[in-house]
């Protein structure tokens, strides 16, 4: 048996990482599957769907901006996968058993009590690893959202934080959001 866990988030200037850790059935529908990053946002809103639905177990963690800024982006990422995988474990109906592991997308391990193995790309390579790229991917995407509704003159629909042209202009003009983080450079 095998959890995956992967982030989403470790690029932008605003908002917070975060993070999912999944455990597939056998008789998933795999082929729903891919990296998030190459599908589109109808296609992950869909798999997301399907994966809190019939997945053995799932578990969304965050990091905040602020902790973000104050332990840096990798600890903040590692910080936000711990917590997935915690809030996976609360899913979890019986034991796991001896043939569990986790493969985490990357190349460092957040610090979790089971075998852990980190390989670059898993999110192109494991299913389980894949579905967590998905969940982490919408959950990260509808909180800027919400996120664009607060602050709307920052633009977060349109680019949910990552480092844009028209997102460094807005900071420039407006100063930073509430949500900004300010150890990340803008210019």
């Amino acid at each position: 048996m095998i959890c995956g866990i992967d982030e989403a988030g470790r690029g932008p200037l605003a908002g917070p990482v975060c993070a999912a850790a999944v455990i597939l059935k056998s008789d998933f529908p795999f082929e729903l599957l891919n990296d998030s990053k190459k599908m589109t946002a109808k296609k992950r809103d869909e798999a997301r769907r399907v994966i809190c639905e019939k997945a053995l177990a799932w578990g969304i963690g965050w990091a905040s901006h602020t902790e973000i800024d104050s332990i840096n982006i990798l600890q903040a990422s590692l910080l936000a996968m711990k917590r997935a995988f915690e809030e996976m474990l609360k899913r979890v109906s019986s034991p796991l058993g001896d043939d569990f592991s986790v493969i985490v997308d990357g190349n460092k391990i957040p610090d979790i009590p089971a075998p852990c193995a980190a390989m670059v790309k898993a999110d192109a390579k494991v299913s389980e690893v894949m579905a967590a790229s998905i969940l982490a991917k919408t959950e990260r995407d509808a909180y800027m959202e919400k996120m664009a509704e607060l602050y709307p003159q920052y633009g977060y629909e349109k680019h949910k934080g990552y480092p844009t042209k028209a997102h460094r202009e807005l900071v420039l003009k407006y100063g930073p959001s509430p949500i900004q983080r300010l150890s990340f450079t803008v210019r």
